[in-house]
């Protein structure tokens, strides 16, 4: 995601705000079905004082059916919460139209009613599905963005420690003393300058120029004892 000048903490509120926006309406959706499958339940035979076990079990369905398909995203069992979803769904806007048609005002005709009260288990569905896509989306983006911004850290204190070295000036968290020249460092020190410029990212080539010698040099020693190390041309 090419989003260079967007922070991180500006792309979590973005992120924040919409999925805060999907479950809102989520919980409205849910709310409006609820109450009419409460309506229905109650007038269909169950107690009252039950009924509203009824909406919470045909749309409390959809939304353990939505996480499923995306925690099993990619497995074999992907089917049975696929179906569960879609069970849930139908039951849900069916029992919904059915009280719209049973409930609703005599002078409104069965179509109109039947579609005004199937758009809060319909958007029930959609929104749930929305949230967890956005939910699992949005973590893949703020992972990504905060990586970038780890990498770019570090190649920003590779550089200054680089240029440091180059220019003969301390590095930020340097664990040798490059104040002298380094072709004035004696010779038992030499193997010991290389290796820890080395440690710290730099390629024979640099440290060869640093030292003023051929980078085949500093390769030796970086291999043989100071002792058997042959004096820089």
């Amino acid at each position: 995601m090419n989003c260079p000048h967007i922070s991180s903490r500006g792309l979590r509120l973005a992120v924040l705000a919409a999925e805060t926006g999907t479950v809102l309406l989520a919980a409205a959706a849910f709310v409006l079905s609820f109450t009419a499958l409460h309506d229905l339940a109650a007038r269909s035979g169950i107690d009252r004082d039950l009924a509203w076990l009824w909406p919470l079990i045909v749309d409390g369905i959809i939304v353990v059916a939505t996480v499923a398909v995306f925690t099993l995203a990619g497995t074999r069992v992907i089917w049975y919460p696929w179906l569960l979803l879609i069970l849930g769904a139908g039951v849900s806007v069916a029992a919904n139209a059915v009280h719209a048609l049973v409930a609703a005002d005599p002078e409104v005709s069965g179509l109109l009613a039947g579609s005004v009260a199937s758009v809060p288990p319909i958007v029930l569905v959609a929104s749930t599905h929305l949230t967890a896509i956005l939910i699992r989306h949005s973590r893949t983006v703020l992972q990504v963005a905060a990586h970038h911004e780890s990498v770019a850290a570090e190649a920003a204190q590779a550089d200054a420690q680089l240029r440091a070295v180059e220019t003969h000036q301390p590095a930020p968290d340097p664990e040798i003393d490059v104040e002298a020249p380094l072709a004035e460092v004696n010779a038992e020190e030499r193997r010991t300058v290389a290796s820890t410029l080395r440690g710290l990212g730099l390629n024979n080539s640099q440290i060869a120029r640093l030292f003023g010698v051929d980078r085949s040099t500093v390769g030796r020693w970086l291999l043989k004892p100071v002792e058997e190390q042959e004096t820089p041309s």
